[in-house]
């Protein structure tokens, strides 16, 4: 692991992903970026001396070279970390596993991208939303045609934890340019927002237009995003992120109407997909209830009832990405069905901030989405 030391939400977030299955085994990492806290870290994690590195460069020297070296690495970086460190793992061939968004900059997603692409190692990105059973199912619903062609896609995920000033860790390096990005909202949980739209409706956005606000004094980068989407093949959108709305934690929705019926998905709620055919009485599928078919069940646990959420959802990406990870080292083809995010979506999602930005600042106008 590159970062997730002492204190830090997301790298214990991680670890519990990882170890849930029974598939990782934590050996090795360079868990902050100063040696002090690097190494309190992995002592506390229960690390070897010699296998706790002061930076992300002398780890992957390291353990490319050593007989049982590490196969992955997972990326818990601040953004701006991302790139420099994924690229030392991947040009030795050591798989990657990297929090989202990609990168804290187009110049470095490119190059992110292009250096997964020239790398026989795999890069796996965490848009941990996808691995939700009911996400599963509501996929395999419109792709096997229940809702008929999708017209009309609507996306949110507001949060409230910055609706004063920041006065705490995670706000810090989240609010500011040089280490988030160009996007505030908009690469933090717009993206994820984005990359739900993307994954359930299986559609492309082709172009946006995108009102961004910082509606906190003297914040940096924007709190809150209006976004009206098109979508390669006529369907249209709107995606609205923002972390000022009091009274939202982590309201993540998805809602999707096609011309024979419509879906709607709640983070807050996972285990449930509503399901509305067109002139019939709406249902509610449940995970792992009547109704639900194999998509859900392969990302479920537990018998229905028993609830399942973030670190499930976490733990099957991770899970997934095991199965590849094995795959590749056997030589063989992973299943038909494992699913998990690609450096092909990681750029996408940096494409998305990107217009995101530009429009805005061209008073919404509508910008086009690179192919």
């Amino acid at each position: 692991m590159v970062g997730g030391g002492n204190d830090a939400f997301i790298g214990a977030v991680h670890r519990i992903a990882a170890r849930l299955d029974d598939r990782y085994e934590l050996v090795a990492g360079a868990l902050s970026s100063t040696p002090e806290k690097a190494r309190a870290s992995g002592a506390a994690l229960g690390l070897p001396e010699d296998r706790t590195y002061d930076d992300f460069k002398q780890m992957a020297i390291r353990e490319a070279r050593l007989k049982n070296g590490i196969e992955a690495v997972a990326i818990v970086t601040p953004n701006h970390v991302h790139y420099a460190a994924a690229r030392e793992f991947l040009r030795r061939g050591i798989h990657v596993i990297c929090d989202k968004p990609l990168t804290s900059t187009m110049s470095d997603a490119r190059k992110m991208f292009k250096a997964a692409e020239d790398s026989e190692a795999l890069f796996i990105l965490t848009h941990n939303y996808t691995g939700y059973p009911m996400v599963r199912q509501a996929r395999e619903m419109v792709a096997n045609g229940e809702l008929g062609t999708i017209r009309v896609v609507q996306v949110e995920y507001p949060q409230d934890w910055l609706t004063k000033h920041e006065d705490f860790k995670q706000a810090a390096w989240r609010t500011d340019p040089e280490r988030s990005g160009a996007g505030g909202s908009t690469g933090d949980i717009g993206t994820h927002a984005h990359n739900l739209a993307c994954f359930v409706t299986g559609l492309t956005v082709e172009s946006l237009a995108a009102d961004l606000q910082a509606f906190v004094s003297g914040r940096q980068l924007d709190d809150n995003a209006h976004v009206m989407l098109r979508f390669k093949g006529g369907a249209r959108g709107m995606l609205w992120s923002s972390q000022v709305a009091p009274g939202n934690e982590n309201a993540l929705r998805i809602r999707v109407y096609g011309e024979n019926g419509g879906l709607e998905w709640a983070q807050e709620n996972p285990n449930h997909l509503w399901h509305a055919p067109f002139g019939e009485p709406k249902r509610l599928i449940t995970r792992n209830g009547a109704g639900a078919g194999h998509a859900a069940a392969r990302m479920s646990r537990v018998p229905p009832g028993h609830p399942e959420g973030y670190l499930e959802g976490f733990a099957n990406i991770y899970s997934e990405a095991a199965e590849a990870i094995t795959a590749h080292r056997t030589g063989q083809k992973p299943a038909s069905d494992v699913t998990y995010p690609t450096i092909h979506d990681g750029l996408r999602g940096m494409q998305f901030v990107d217009a995101c930005v530009r429009s805005s600042s061209r008073n919404a106008a509508w910008v086009k989405l690179p192919e």
